[in-house]
């Protein structure tokens, strides 16, 4: 009888051997000397090889014990893991059949929900580790700190659990609250940090993260946005992997852009396939990457607070690149929040806001799709981290984003009965700002620090403190000022806009983020509408 043994060759992106090595050492009743013959053979073949007795002499037994040995090997290996890590990619690529009605491409979904995290960043998180691991950065039982809106802090927490990691996470009050609790379920420590801050503030999260990265002992921090091993991560398995599903079919990629890591790496490896493909970011208003695409410069003019998750940035990662995404699309927050909700109402996929973001983007650019081309659109994360938001109907009408019958705010401003903002800057005095609201006839006024608004001031609170301390007049309004009124989208129904004006909020912006204007809204203008 032969003697097999057996040794992997290569392993593929979840730690699972792909190629095994056999030694089968024969010894041929019929020959004096011993054989050995060694073949390198995909756990999906059934058998060992052409001419797989030739150089030994073994008998056909050798043969049929090696088809069996490899039938084992094929049944069991793709579905049984040491552990959870192992579940990590190889995620299905699903078509889209209704919400794509107005596409002529054929679209297909890379949906990443089927990862143990139930996102994408599951894989750059693994490999983040894994290389820090490698490279001396992180040791035994040290700490892992990272800034994350939920989904890589999610990744990072199972790997820890696996490996014998503490985690600490810094993420901002823009998220989800079930995202928060998602992570501290994995048992991480979670610090909220405010939203509405540069980044360089201490208060932001990536300033707070750097300062724990520096008080922790024995820590490592895994900074997704510069650390090159995200977009590795995609290069090596996300890229590769829609292009086997789709057989290299493959004309269009779409992708919502955040760290950068997912369009960068999986958009590298899909043009060195084949240069042809055009790549796709999505990005969102209030974030800088369409005009530093087009441009090459940073505006800070452009930044300001939007809602959507996952996407969109204030500065620029060292894994967005470039010269791999062919064109940035903007997409507002209330389109993406719409599209979230239709895409599991049209398609039976619960996917999360940047998905949303994603098919809005898509259907904003659906021109460039063609009869017979193939697109693929990635849906990063699962629906149930935003039940409190998108999928909670009392939030998308507090928000505005809920359609309902009757007027919305771009018919107002196109009759001319809203005027444009005018404000002042922080920096001017009190006394300015109550003469330019007695001048124009206003009751509260916006903020404005380098072109972007901070905060606002009404008459009304201006008048108290002037009489509570008449030398206040001289200080400037932002030792005064009070919350910025909440920003709309132009396509908000006037009826919700009612509910937005409130006595803390007795205006609200209206944006035309397309247009790049924005309006004042009071409630006199509503009642004027309704």
């Amino acid at each position: 009888m032969p003697r097999i043994s057996e040794e992997c060759q290569a392993y593929d992106v979840n730690g699972m051997c792909r190629y095994h090595r056999f030694d089968a050492i024969c010894v041929n009743p019929a020959r004096v000397n011993q054989g050995v013959s060694t073949w390198y053979v995909s756990i999906e073949s059934l058998w060992a090889g052409p001419g797989f007795c030739a150089d030994t002499g073994c008998d056909t037994v050798a043969s049929l014990l090696f088809k069996q040995l490899l039938l084992i090997q094929a049944n069991m290996s793709p579905n049984v893991f040491d552990n959870i890590l192992g579940t990590i990619g190889n995620t299905p690529l699903v078509r889209l059949n209704r919400i794509t009605d107005d596409i002529k491409a054929t679209v297909f979904a890379k949906v990443e929900t089927f990862n143990p995290g139930h996102s994408i960043k599951d894989r750059m998180a693994l490999k983040m580790i894994e290389d820090a691991e490698e490279q001396g950065l992180l040791k035994p039982g040290g700490t892992i700190i990272e800034g994350t809106s939920g989904n890589t802090g999610m990744g990072l927490a199972i790997a820890g659990i696996v490996k014998g990691y503490k985690c600490i996470f810094t993420t901002t009050d823009k998220q989800s609250p079930e995202k928060n609790d998602a992570l501290r379920a994995f048992g991480a420590e979670v610090i909220v940090c405010p939203t509405d801050v540069e980044p360089e503030d201490p208060r932001s999260y990536y300033s707070v993260s750097a300062r724990l990265e520096k008080e922790t002992p024995n820590a490592w921090k895994a900074n997704q946005y510069d650390n090159l091993s995200n977009s590795q991560a995609h290069y090596e398995s996300t890229g590769p992997e829609i292009w086997e599903q789709t057989g290299g079919k493959i004309d269009h990629l779409l992708v919502g852009v955040g760290t950068g890591g997912t369009i960068t790496g999986t958009g590298r490896y899909l043009k060195e396939k084949n240069p042809a493909i055009k790549v796709w970011g999505i990005d969102t208003y209030g974030s800088i990457f369409k005009k530093y695409k087009e441009t090459g410069v940073f505006d800070k003019n452009e930044i300001y607070p939007y809602v959507t998750e996952g996407i969109g940035e204030d500065f620029v990662p060292q894994n967005v690149d470039f010269s791999v995404v062919d064109h940035f699309e903007k997409v507002t927050d209330r389109d993406a929040a719409i599209y979230t909700r239709e895409i599991v109402k049209h398609e039976g996929i619960w996917v999360g806001n940047s998905a949303g973001a994603a098919i809005a983007g898509l259907l904003q650019l659906k021109q460039h799709f063609k009869s017979g081309e193939t697109v693929v659109v990635i849906f990063h994360d699962h629906g149930t981290r935003y039940v409190g938001k998108m999928f909670n109907p009392a939030w998308m009408r507090e928000m505005g984003y809920e359609t309902v019958p009757g007027p919305v705010a771009r018919e107002l401003i196109r009759n001319k009965e809203v005027a444009d903002v005018v404000g002042v800057m922080s920096t001017d005095s009190i006394e300015h700002a109550v003469s330019l609201m007695s001048d124009h006839n206003f009751s509260q006024i916006p903020v404005r620090r380098n072109d972007r608004i901070v905060g606002s001031l009404s008459e009304s609170h201006a008048y108290s403190c002037i009489v509570e301390d008449p030398e206040i007049r001289k200080q400037p309004v932002q030792t005064i000022m009070q919350t910025a009124f909440p920003y709309v989208d132009i396509e908000t129904p006037v009826t919700l806009l009612a509910q937005m004006i409130t006595p803390e909020h007795p205006a609200v912006l209206v944006r035309d983020f397309k247009a790049d204007k924005t309006y004042i809204m009071t409630g006199y203008d509503v009642l004027k509408a309704i």
